[in-house]
Protein backbone atom coordinates (compact mmCIF):
# COMPACT_ATOMS: atom_id res chain seq x y z
CA UNK A 1 0.00 0.00 0.00
CA UNK A 2 1.84 3.16 -0.69
CA UNK A 3 2.32 5.89 1.79
CA UNK A 4 2.36 9.32 2.29
CA UNK A 5 5.14 10.45 0.46
CA UNK A 6 6.22 13.83 -0.98
CA UNK A 7 9.01 13.03 -3.44
CA UNK A 8 10.20 10.31 -5.20
CA UNK A 9 13.67 8.01 -4.75
CA UNK A 10 16.29 8.07 -6.92
CA UNK A 11 18.07 4.55 -7.37
CA UNK A 12 21.47 3.95 -8.79
CA UNK A 13 20.63 0.42 -10.06
CA UNK A 14 24.50 0.15 -11.57
CA UNK A 15 25.31 -2.37 -8.71
CA UNK A 16 22.47 -4.35 -9.99
CA UNK A 17 23.40 -4.43 -13.89
CA UNK A 18 26.96 -5.78 -12.99
CA UNK A 19 25.94 -8.52 -11.69
CA UNK A 20 22.36 -9.00 -12.94
CA UNK A 21 23.35 -12.36 -14.84
CA UNK A 22 25.49 -13.76 -11.81
CA UNK A 23 23.38 -16.58 -10.08
CA UNK A 24 25.00 -15.60 -6.77
CA UNK A 25 23.82 -11.91 -7.24
CA UNK A 26 21.92 -12.00 -4.29
CA UNK A 27 25.04 -12.44 -2.02
CA UNK A 28 26.80 -9.41 -3.33
CA UNK A 29 26.57 -6.00 -0.93
CA UNK A 30 25.84 -3.71 -4.03
CA UNK A 31 23.06 -5.66 -4.81
CA UNK A 32 21.38 -6.03 -1.40
CA UNK A 33 21.65 -2.33 -1.35
CA UNK A 34 19.72 -1.58 -4.43
CA UNK A 35 17.53 -4.50 -3.76
CA UNK A 36 16.38 -3.09 -0.41
CA UNK A 37 15.84 0.55 -2.38
CA UNK A 38 13.77 -1.28 -4.89
CA UNK A 39 11.83 -3.04 -2.43
CA UNK A 40 11.20 0.16 -0.37
CA UNK A 41 10.32 2.25 -3.44
CA UNK A 42 7.54 -0.44 -4.15
CA UNK A 43 6.01 -0.20 -0.94
CA UNK A 44 5.60 2.78 -0.41
CA UNK A 45 5.23 4.65 -3.91
CA UNK A 46 4.97 2.10 -6.14
CA UNK A 47 6.95 4.83 -8.28
CA UNK A 48 11.05 5.45 -8.72
CA UNK A 49 13.39 7.06 -10.66
CA UNK A 50 16.42 4.67 -11.79
CA UNK A 51 20.13 6.15 -12.98
CA UNK A 52 23.31 4.45 -13.85
CA UNK A 53 20.76 2.28 -16.28
CA UNK A 54 23.28 2.16 -18.83
CA UNK A 55 21.23 3.20 -21.75
CA UNK A 56 23.27 6.40 -23.39
CA UNK A 57 21.56 10.27 -22.43
CA UNK A 58 22.09 10.55 -26.07
CA UNK A 59 19.58 7.95 -27.15
CA UNK A 60 16.98 8.85 -25.05
CA UNK A 61 16.94 11.94 -26.23
CA UNK A 62 17.06 10.46 -30.01
CA UNK A 63 14.26 8.97 -29.66
CA UNK A 64 11.95 12.28 -27.71
CA UNK A 65 13.18 14.09 -30.50
CA UNK A 66 12.56 12.11 -33.41
CA UNK A 67 8.88 11.58 -31.77
CA UNK A 68 8.61 15.18 -31.97
CA UNK A 69 9.33 15.50 -35.63
CA UNK A 70 6.93 13.08 -36.55
CA UNK A 71 4.17 15.06 -33.81
CA UNK A 72 4.94 18.29 -36.05
CA UNK A 73 3.96 17.06 -39.17
CA UNK A 74 0.84 17.93 -41.15
CA UNK A 75 -2.09 16.00 -39.48
CA UNK A 76 -2.82 14.49 -43.11
CA UNK A 77 0.90 12.97 -43.19
CA UNK A 78 0.24 11.11 -39.70
CA UNK A 79 -3.46 9.70 -40.47
CA UNK A 80 -1.16 7.56 -43.14
CA UNK A 81 -0.38 4.98 -40.04
CA UNK A 82 -4.08 5.86 -38.00
CA UNK A 83 -4.85 3.46 -35.47
CA UNK A 84 -8.10 1.63 -36.27
CA UNK A 85 -9.45 -1.92 -34.82
CA UNK A 86 -8.60 -3.83 -38.12
CA UNK A 87 -4.79 -2.83 -37.35
CA UNK A 88 -4.37 -4.24 -34.24
CA UNK A 89 -5.19 -1.26 -32.45
CA UNK A 90 -1.75 0.04 -33.28
CA UNK A 91 -0.64 2.92 -35.24
CA UNK A 92 -0.90 6.72 -34.66
CA UNK A 93 -4.72 8.40 -32.94
CA UNK A 94 -5.36 12.44 -32.91
CA UNK A 95 -5.73 13.85 -30.03
CA UNK A 96 -8.79 13.40 -27.85
CA UNK A 97 -9.01 10.07 -29.19
CA UNK A 98 -7.70 8.11 -25.98
CA UNK A 99 -10.47 8.05 -23.22
CA UNK A 100 -9.31 7.65 -19.32
CA UNK A 101 -12.47 6.60 -17.28
CA UNK A 102 -15.02 8.11 -20.22
CA UNK A 103 -13.04 11.34 -20.67
CA UNK A 104 -11.15 12.31 -23.90
CA UNK A 105 -7.51 12.81 -22.74
CA UNK A 106 -5.75 15.76 -24.40
CA UNK A 107 -2.67 14.02 -26.20
CA UNK A 108 -1.66 12.36 -29.48
CA UNK A 109 -0.07 9.32 -29.63
CA UNK A 110 1.39 6.34 -31.49
CA UNK A 111 0.74 2.78 -29.77
CA UNK A 112 2.82 -0.18 -30.71
CA UNK A 113 2.91 -3.74 -29.34
CA UNK A 114 4.73 -6.77 -29.14
CA UNK A 115 4.39 -8.36 -32.70
CA UNK A 116 3.24 -12.17 -32.76
CA UNK A 117 1.83 -14.61 -35.10
CA UNK A 118 -1.57 -14.87 -36.25
CA UNK A 119 -3.67 -17.15 -34.24
CA UNK A 120 -0.56 -18.05 -31.80
CA UNK A 121 -2.92 -16.31 -28.57
CA UNK A 122 -6.35 -17.94 -30.04
CA UNK A 123 -9.25 -15.73 -29.97
CA UNK A 124 -7.95 -13.62 -26.95
CA UNK A 125 -4.78 -12.59 -29.26
CA UNK A 126 -6.99 -11.75 -31.77
CA UNK A 127 -7.89 -8.01 -31.52
CA UNK A 128 -4.18 -7.32 -31.72
CA UNK A 129 -3.22 -9.42 -33.89
CA UNK A 130 -1.02 -7.23 -36.85
CA UNK A 131 2.25 -5.14 -37.83
CA UNK A 132 3.35 -1.99 -36.12
CA UNK A 133 2.67 0.97 -38.31
CA UNK A 134 5.90 2.52 -38.69
CA UNK A 135 6.07 6.16 -40.32
CA UNK A 136 8.06 6.27 -43.03
CA UNK A 137 9.23 10.29 -42.08
CA UNK A 138 11.29 10.85 -40.28
CA UNK A 139 13.73 8.75 -41.72
CA UNK A 140 14.98 5.76 -39.79
CA UNK A 141 12.42 6.15 -37.00
CA UNK A 142 11.10 2.42 -37.20
CA UNK A 143 15.43 1.49 -37.02
CA UNK A 144 16.06 3.70 -33.66
CA UNK A 145 13.06 2.57 -32.08
CA UNK A 146 13.64 -1.22 -32.46
CA UNK A 147 16.88 -0.62 -30.78
CA UNK A 148 15.24 1.45 -27.97
CA UNK A 149 12.77 -1.28 -27.68
CA UNK A 150 15.01 -3.79 -27.01
CA UNK A 151 17.38 -1.94 -24.75
CA UNK A 152 13.99 -1.26 -23.00
CA UNK A 153 13.20 -4.86 -22.49
CA UNK A 154 16.73 -6.34 -21.23
CA UNK A 155 16.57 -2.84 -18.87
CA UNK A 156 13.20 -3.84 -17.37
CA UNK A 157 13.88 -7.45 -16.92
CA UNK A 158 16.97 -7.21 -15.01
CA UNK A 159 15.27 -4.15 -12.53
CA UNK A 160 12.81 -6.81 -12.47
CA UNK A 161 15.12 -9.38 -11.42
CA UNK A 162 16.15 -6.94 -8.04
CA UNK A 163 12.30 -6.54 -7.37
CA UNK A 164 12.24 -10.52 -6.84
CA UNK A 165 14.89 -10.60 -4.80
CA UNK A 166 13.31 -8.05 -2.45
CA UNK A 167 9.76 -10.47 -2.44
CA UNK A 168 12.24 -12.88 -1.29
CA UNK A 169 12.18 -14.93 -4.44
CA UNK A 170 15.18 -16.03 -6.92
CA UNK A 171 16.08 -13.00 -8.95
CA UNK A 172 14.19 -15.82 -11.93
CA UNK A 173 11.04 -15.17 -10.24
CA UNK A 174 9.29 -13.11 -12.99
CA UNK A 175 10.62 -15.56 -15.77
CA UNK A 176 9.58 -18.49 -17.02
CA UNK A 177 5.46 -18.99 -17.50
CA UNK A 178 5.27 -15.58 -16.14
CA UNK A 179 7.48 -13.89 -18.29
CA UNK A 180 10.27 -15.74 -20.16
CA UNK A 181 8.25 -14.37 -23.46
CA UNK A 182 7.00 -10.98 -22.16
CA UNK A 183 4.79 -8.92 -24.38
CA UNK A 184 5.44 -5.44 -24.68
CA UNK A 185 3.61 -1.94 -24.95
CA UNK A 186 4.92 1.71 -26.36
CA UNK A 187 3.72 4.76 -25.90
CA UNK A 188 5.31 7.75 -28.18
CA UNK A 189 3.00 10.71 -26.75
CA UNK A 190 2.36 14.67 -27.73
CA UNK A 191 0.79 16.60 -24.97
CA UNK A 192 0.09 20.15 -26.51
CA UNK A 193 0.76 23.47 -24.58
CA UNK A 194 -1.25 24.31 -22.29
CA UNK A 195 -3.60 27.54 -23.82
CA UNK A 196 -4.08 30.74 -22.97
CA UNK A 197 -7.61 31.79 -21.67
CA UNK A 198 -8.24 35.77 -20.23
CA UNK A 199 -3.91 35.72 -20.25
CA UNK A 200 -3.88 32.74 -17.99
CA UNK A 201 -2.79 29.03 -18.20
CA UNK A 202 -5.59 26.37 -18.39
CA UNK A 203 -4.80 23.17 -16.61
CA UNK A 204 -5.95 20.57 -19.53
CA UNK A 205 -5.64 16.98 -18.39
CA UNK A 206 -3.16 15.64 -21.14
CA UNK A 207 -4.04 11.95 -19.19
CA UNK A 208 -6.52 11.58 -16.84
CA UNK A 209 -5.85 9.66 -13.40
CA UNK A 210 -5.36 5.36 -13.92
CA UNK A 211 -2.64 2.77 -13.31
CA UNK A 212 -0.96 0.81 -15.72
CA UNK A 213 -1.51 -2.71 -16.49
CA UNK A 214 1.56 -4.89 -16.14
CA UNK A 215 4.83 -5.71 -14.72
CA UNK A 216 6.62 -2.47 -15.25
CA UNK A 217 6.80 0.75 -16.78
CA UNK A 218 10.17 2.65 -18.15
CA UNK A 219 9.09 6.74 -18.56
CA UNK A 220 11.37 9.07 -20.98
CA UNK A 221 9.77 12.55 -20.28
CA UNK A 222 11.11 15.79 -21.54
CA UNK A 223 13.94 17.25 -19.42
CA UNK A 224 12.35 20.76 -18.95
CA UNK A 225 8.44 19.99 -18.70
CA UNK A 226 7.01 18.85 -15.08
CA UNK A 227 3.82 17.11 -16.06
CA UNK A 228 3.53 13.68 -14.77
CA UNK A 229 2.11 13.41 -11.38
CA UNK A 230 1.67 10.66 -8.43
CA UNK A 231 -1.09 10.32 -5.73
CA UNK A 232 -0.18 9.30 -2.37
CA UNK A 233 -2.40 7.93 0.28
CA UNK A 234 -3.25 10.88 1.40
CA UNK A 235 -4.76 12.10 -1.83
CA UNK A 236 -2.15 14.98 -2.91
CA UNK A 237 -0.09 14.49 -6.40
CA UNK A 238 3.10 14.88 -6.25
CA UNK A 239 5.33 15.76 -9.18
CA UNK A 240 7.59 13.89 -11.22
CA UNK A 241 9.99 16.51 -11.29
CA UNK A 242 11.93 15.55 -14.54
CA UNK A 243 16.24 14.40 -14.16
CA UNK A 244 17.62 14.29 -17.43
CA UNK A 245 19.20 10.75 -18.11
CA UNK A 246 16.88 8.92 -16.03
CA UNK A 247 13.57 7.01 -16.39
CA UNK A 248 11.05 7.58 -14.14
CA UNK A 249 9.10 3.76 -13.11
CA UNK A 250 6.54 2.29 -11.82
CA UNK A 251 4.84 -0.83 -11.09
CA UNK A 252 1.55 -1.88 -12.73
CA UNK A 253 -1.30 -4.03 -11.92
CA UNK A 254 -0.02 -7.22 -12.58
CA UNK A 255 3.01 -7.01 -10.01
CA UNK A 256 1.05 -5.75 -7.94
CA UNK A 257 -1.58 -9.05 -8.18
CA UNK A 258 1.84 -11.27 -8.15
CA UNK A 259 2.86 -9.66 -4.73
CA UNK A 260 -0.15 -9.81 -3.11
CA UNK A 261 -0.51 -6.58 -3.03
CA UNK A 262 2.28 -5.88 -1.40
CA UNK A 263 3.68 -3.45 -3.92
CA UNK A 264 1.28 -1.04 -5.16
CA UNK A 265 0.10 -0.02 -8.66
CA UNK A 266 0.05 3.74 -7.82
CA UNK A 267 -2.41 6.35 -9.37
CA UNK A 268 -1.15 8.46 -11.59
CA UNK A 269 -1.81 11.39 -14.37
CA UNK A 270 -0.47 13.92 -16.83
CA UNK A 271 -1.09 17.58 -16.70
CA UNK A 272 0.84 19.87 -19.08
CA UNK A 273 1.12 22.86 -17.56
CA UNK A 274 3.85 24.26 -19.67
CA UNK A 275 2.78 26.47 -22.58
CA UNK A 276 4.85 24.65 -24.71
CA UNK A 277 4.56 20.74 -26.28
CA UNK A 278 5.75 18.40 -23.93
CA UNK A 279 6.77 14.89 -25.47
CA UNK A 280 6.86 11.74 -23.25
CA UNK A 281 7.82 7.82 -24.42
CA UNK A 282 6.28 5.24 -22.26
CA UNK A 283 7.80 1.51 -22.34
CA UNK A 284 5.59 -1.02 -20.78
CA UNK A 285 6.95 -4.03 -19.99
CA UNK A 286 4.32 -6.73 -19.37
CA UNK A 287 4.01 -10.84 -18.78
CA UNK A 288 3.86 -12.99 -21.13
CA UNK A 289 0.35 -12.04 -23.34
CA UNK A 290 -1.16 -15.58 -21.75
CA UNK A 291 0.04 -15.84 -18.86
CA UNK A 292 -2.40 -16.39 -15.70
CA UNK A 293 -1.18 -13.67 -13.04
CA UNK A 294 -1.73 -15.00 -9.82
CA UNK A 295 0.10 -14.07 -6.07
CA UNK A 296 3.63 -15.82 -6.17
CA UNK A 297 3.71 -19.05 -3.78
CA UNK A 298 6.47 -17.02 -1.31
CA UNK A 299 3.71 -13.87 -1.35
CA UNK A 300 1.05 -15.59 -0.57
CA UNK A 301 3.18 -17.60 2.68
CA UNK A 302 4.82 -14.12 3.44
CA UNK A 303 2.34 -11.85 3.35
CA UNK A 304 -0.88 -13.45 3.93
CA UNK A 305 -4.36 -11.79 3.39
CA UNK A 306 -5.60 -12.36 6.82
CA UNK A 307 -8.91 -14.52 8.37
CA UNK A 308 -7.42 -17.52 7.42
CA UNK A 309 -7.01 -16.53 3.79
CA UNK A 310 -3.12 -15.95 1.94
CA UNK A 311 -4.45 -15.01 -0.86
CA UNK A 312 -5.57 -11.50 -1.71
CA UNK A 313 -6.31 -11.33 -5.08
CA UNK A 314 -8.15 -13.49 -7.80
CA UNK A 315 -5.91 -14.57 -11.10
CA UNK A 316 -6.23 -12.62 -13.98
CA UNK A 317 -5.29 -13.98 -17.63
CA UNK A 318 -3.25 -10.51 -18.63
CA UNK A 319 -3.84 -10.88 -22.43
CA UNK A 320 -7.54 -10.92 -21.87
CA UNK A 321 -6.76 -7.75 -19.19
CA UNK A 322 -4.95 -5.69 -22.19
CA UNK A 323 -7.74 -6.42 -24.78
CA UNK A 324 -10.30 -5.05 -22.41
CA UNK A 325 -8.58 -2.25 -21.75
CA UNK A 326 -7.84 -1.73 -25.23
CA UNK A 327 -11.15 -2.42 -26.73
CA UNK A 328 -12.47 0.58 -24.07
CA UNK A 329 -9.51 3.31 -24.39
CA UNK A 330 -10.66 5.06 -27.45
CA UNK A 331 -13.13 7.11 -29.05
CA UNK A 332 -13.48 5.66 -32.85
Amino acid sequence: MATDFKSLPVIDISPLLLKCDDPDMAEDPGVIEVVKQLDRACRDAGFFYVIGHGISEDLIKKVREITREFFKLPYEEKLKIKMTPAAGYRGYQRIGENVTKGKPDIHEAIDCYREFKQGKYGDIGKAMEGPNQWPENPQEFKELMEEYIKLCTDLSRNILRGIALGLGGSPYEFEGKIAGEPFWVMRLIGYPGAPFTNGKLENDVGCGAHTDYGLLTLVNQDDDKTALQVRNLGGDWISAIPIPGSFVCNIGDMLKILSNGVYESTLHRVINNSPLYRVCVAFFYETNFDAVVEPLDICKDKYPAGRGESQVFDRAVYGEHLVSKVQTNFAM
